[in-house]
């Protein structure tokens, strides 16, 4: 009877063993571009799967353009993931046509603690949370200290007024072109709209176009005035991301407003520009709003049946801990939540010889204004054809081609006209 017993124990083990592992339930993640970085997810996934032994992270990386129709598919076929990596504007349009679970943890519950405020407001749609906050970024101001030396500008600006005052005493005191305003709208992230929402000027309100004012004005015929007299480049329109870094290297600009992605790229391409290169925050305007700023968040897809799996790997991702173990892993990623922005990682970098690592710290200064711009979602009937009409008309004004109070108009009666039909 003994030795049964003892013949039995192994397979019972074994069947328990089988059991356990069959019972593990797959909590899938999707996230986009983030390739790169495997190692960081594969450590993370490994971590939370020794921490919660009945579940199994599983990452699954895509390209930016395929996770939508990806998504919709699965949802379609009742085979939705955990949770997917969405920017801002998706997150919005996702949660209003009713595709997105709410997160009642971070929209009433103590979990809302861990994150930033601002980055709980990018994700709120009709008073709840769609997504955990995920990495951010920002724009700081990366100058050229020997141009600065000529212009005998010795304090950091403080506000907009004061940024553009600095612009205008450093063209006129060394010649070259002070910054590059991002009007160039090929790569989508460039225009006026987003100058508007950084002063603190609506683009749209209650179904209509609510740019046509006195105030936008002044805005534009500011940006005319400072192509005009040369402050920023007259290829202006032209100045994508590359072209913008190739300028600054090459020393036809002065300062780039910039993430610290371009800044590896010019430590890459012109290590003596690199080395002649100080950082300083970008002075909030108006609008309270950090310049740059592009919040990514996991939203959990509608349909998803196991809410608290899918919560506890969001909550977990995007803890504090592994915030700052990305922004760590990546060098310029910043982080969403709050004990993470104040890491010493950041704040260290403030006096570093590196532009590098002070621009980390001048941007983690920053995250308490970092609101991503965006319009309404679903504002804009054909929004491609509607924003290369306001663009037009805008680079029209700015470059002294069209009255600004007629480019506003035409922009305007076009939208109005446009929206009217929806």
């Amino acid at each position: 009877m003994k030795s049964r017993f003892v013949t039995c124990l192994p397979l019972a083990a074994a069947l328990l063993a089988s059991s356990a592992f069959a019972q593990k339930t797959t909590v899938e993640f999707w996230t986009f571009n983030l390739s790169p970085f495997a190692p960081y997810f594969q450590d993370a996934v490994k971590k939370f799967n020794a921490a919660n032994p009945t579940l199994e992270a599983k990452w699954v990386d895509m390209n930016w353009d395929q996770i939508q129709p990806k998504l919709i598919t699965a949802m379609a076929a009742g085979k939705a993931p955990a949770l997917v990596n969405f920017n801002v504007p998706w997150t919005h349009e996702f949660a209003r046509k009713g595709h997105l679970q709410a997160l009642d943890g971070l929209s009433n519950g103590a979990s809302r603690n861990v994150y930033l405020p601002v980055a709980l407001d990018d994700l709120t749609v009709n008073g709840k949370v769609y997504g955990f906050p995920f990495y951010n970024s920002v724009s700081v101001i990366a100058y050229n200290k020997d141009l600065y030396n000529k212009t005998g500008i010795n304090a950091q600006p403080t506000n907009f007024n004061e940024f553009i005052a600095q612009a205008r005493q450093i063209k006129q005191k060394t010649g070259v072109a002070a910054f590059s305003p991002k009007l160039a709208t090929k790569s989508g992230d460039g225009g006026m709209a987003r100058w508007f929402m950084y002063l603190g000027l609506p683009v749209v309100q209650n179904g209509k176009a609510a740019f046509n004012t006195p105030e936008h004005a002044k805005v534009v015929d500011l940006f005319a005035d400072l192509y005009k007299s040369g402050v920023v480049p007259k290829d202006s329109f032209r100045l994508e991301y590359e072209q913008e870094v190739a300028a600054y290297s090459s020393g036809k600009l002065a300062m780039m407003t910039t993430s610290s992605t371009a800044l590896k790229r010019v430590e890459v391409d012109n290590k003596a520009m690199y080395n002649k290169t100080d950082i300083m925050p970008f002075p909030v305007a108006e609008g309270k709003m950090a310049l740059g700023a592009w919040l990514m968040s996991y939203v959990i897809p509608k349909g998803y049946p196991n809410t608290e799996a899918a919560t506890k790997l969001g909550l977990f991702l995007t803890s504090d801990e592994q915030q700052l173990a990305i922004a760590r892993f990546t060098e310029t990623m910043l982080p969403s939540s709050k004990k993470a922005t104040e890491d010493p990682y950041f704040m260290a970098g403030k006096n570093s010889k590196e532009p590098i690592e002070r621009a980390r710290a001048a941007a983690a200064q920053s995250m308490k204004y970092a609101r991503t711009p965006m319009l309404p979602p679903n504002a804009l009937p054909d929004e491609a054809t509607m924003m290369k009409i306001f663009n037009d008309q805008m680079q029209m004004a700015i470059e002294g081609r069209k009255p600004t109070s007629k480019a506003l108009e035409d922009a305007a009666n076009d939208w109005n006209r446009r929206m009217a039909k929806k």
